[in-house]
């Protein structure tokens, strides 16, 4: 397990953020990036997390309602990342798989993509 603290992983997160293209960040709406350190007990080496109502299905009835929260967890990367550099792709590659959520793409989508 790599050993990271909370602030230096916040970062990594960040980094992995400014490395969207801005074309696609000016298309982010109503969405906030957290960061925690485990995700629940039912699913404990769970990555990333998109809550919330994607951009594809969203209409007219979509006003005035909490921000879509995308969460990273510290704990699951960490455990499987041997190096600093493994951490950075995998939190990118993380951050990029709950952005795609917010844009509407699936699962399934993105695996064929890479980003599984």
């Amino acid at each position: 397990m790599l050993e990271m603290t909370r602030e230096e992983f916040e970062e990594l997160v960040g980094e992995a953020l400014d490395r969207i293209p801005p074309e696609l960040t000016r298309l982010m709406d109503n969405v906030a990036v957290f960061v925690e350190d485990e995700p629940e007990a039912d699913d404990p080496d769970l990555l990333g997390l998109y809550e919330g109502t994607p951009l594809t299905e969203r209409g007219e009835w979509y006003a005035g309602v909490l921000p879509d929260r995308i969460t990273i967890y510290r704990g699951p990367t960490l455990r499987m990342c041997e190096s600093r550099e493994h951490a950075v792709a995998e939190t990118e590659i993380t951050v990029v798989h709950e952005i795609a959520h917010h844009f509407g793409i699936d699962d399934e989508r993105l695996h064929a993509l890479g980003y599984g």
